[in-house]
């Protein structure tokens, strides 16, 4: 069986968990520990990717340069990535983040825009860095919309392109299909990304594997944005279960969950992620997390369920900056 790559987005996608406000010293330890336990990728900075930090998205402890800077030199084996989203990170960020280390970048977009990172991908790999296309969202999509979105990062010079299910609205099936269907017209490798809002996140990754995927996503402890994502740990338990070979220590990942991340966690007086029923939700409608408060307030407004307003927001396939549909749909629904 082939090998697969695990790329850890703890102190990235995780940086939700702790709105973040992870230090300094706690990105270096927790970093310390993904690249002792044999994690091949870790991606960091801002939730939101590269200069994600500002009063839209919340404002990060310190910047991402930072941030490089105090986990680089930590580093023994681990590849250094960060995600650009084309709009909040510029090709010039990207630059100066090389410059201090980065070795991978994650281009993202939503699956149906993929044409907005040409330049930033054809730029990574002038750059000399490993190059991901990340289409967000791609349960949104058709197979043969994602397949066509896909192709254009493939073309742009991706050397991995990754279907990522953002919301956590996919069921195994699904990631088998698309992933098989990717993995049949694409000449670069292909990743999956899940969230675990329907708890399916890990199932899915192993479907993703099954399917042809050879690049697979998890955090620690499953930190991430709404449910969180596909637990580090947890994945390669699942992994070693299944005979799929993979370079991360079992043992090493659990601690660094247990005797690590949490510690920082419990003393921020956080919570640690779980399903609740807003995450079931958002993953059952398929829309972003962001929009549960937004929808909550709507609903109260209107005297309507949230679940309808959230339900209704994926019918009408909402993405992120479409935050003003969401006082229409629940007028909408009042009315009925």
């Amino acid at each position: 069986m082939r090998d697969v790559i695990i790329t850890d987005t703890t102190l990235r996608d995780g940086s939700h968990s702790v709105s973040h406000q992870y230090t300094l010293e706690d990105v270096k330890k927790i970093a310390a520990a993904l690249d002792a336990a044999g994690v091949d990728i870790i991606e960091i900075g801002h939730g939101d990717g590269l200069m994600g930090s500002s009063i839209n998205y919340g404002f990060g402890l310190h910047s991402d340069f930072d941030y490089i800077k105090a986990v680089k030199p930590v580093l023994t084996k681990s590849k250094l990535a960060v995600l650009l989203v084309p709009g909040i990170g510029s090709i010039e960020d990207l630059e100066k983040a090389r410059e201090l280390g980065v070795e991978v970048v994650r281009v993202a977009t939503h699956v149906t825009e993929a044409d907005v990172a040409e330049q930033h991908i054809k730029a990574a790999k002038k750059m000399g860095l490993f190059t991901v296309g990340f289409l967000m969202m791609a349960h949104m999509a058709d197979q043969e919309t994602l397949l066509q979105e896909a192709l254009k990062m493939e073309s742009y010079g991706a050397d991995v392109v990754y279907m990522t299910d953002s919301s956590g609205a996919m069921l195994p099936d699904q990631v088998f299909d698309n992933i098989s269907y990717l993995k049949k017209h694409l000449k670069v490798p292909v990743g999956h990304h899940s969230h675990n809002n329907l708890g399916l996140a890990v199932a899915n990754s192993l479907s993703a594997y099954k399917a042809g995927a050879d690049y697979i996503d998890g955090s620690l402890i499953g930190f991430g944005a709404g449910a969180g994502n596909t637990p580090t740990e947890v994945l390669i338990g699942a992994l070693n279960k299944s005979g799929i070979p993979n370079h991360v220590d079992f043992y090493k990942a659990i601690d660094a969950g247990d005797k690590v991340l949490i510690p920082i966690v419990q003393e921020k007086g956080l919570a640690l992620p779980r399903m609740s029923s807003d995450s079931l939700v958002v993953g059952y409608a398929g829309v972003y997390s962001s929009f549960m408060l937004h929808a909550k307030r709507a609903a109260e407004r209107f005297n309507v369920d949230t679940r309808d307003v959230l339900i209704e927001l994926g019918r009408k396939k909402a993405v992120g900056g479409q935050e003003d549909w969401i006082i229409e749909v629940a007028h909408n629904l009042s009315k009925k």
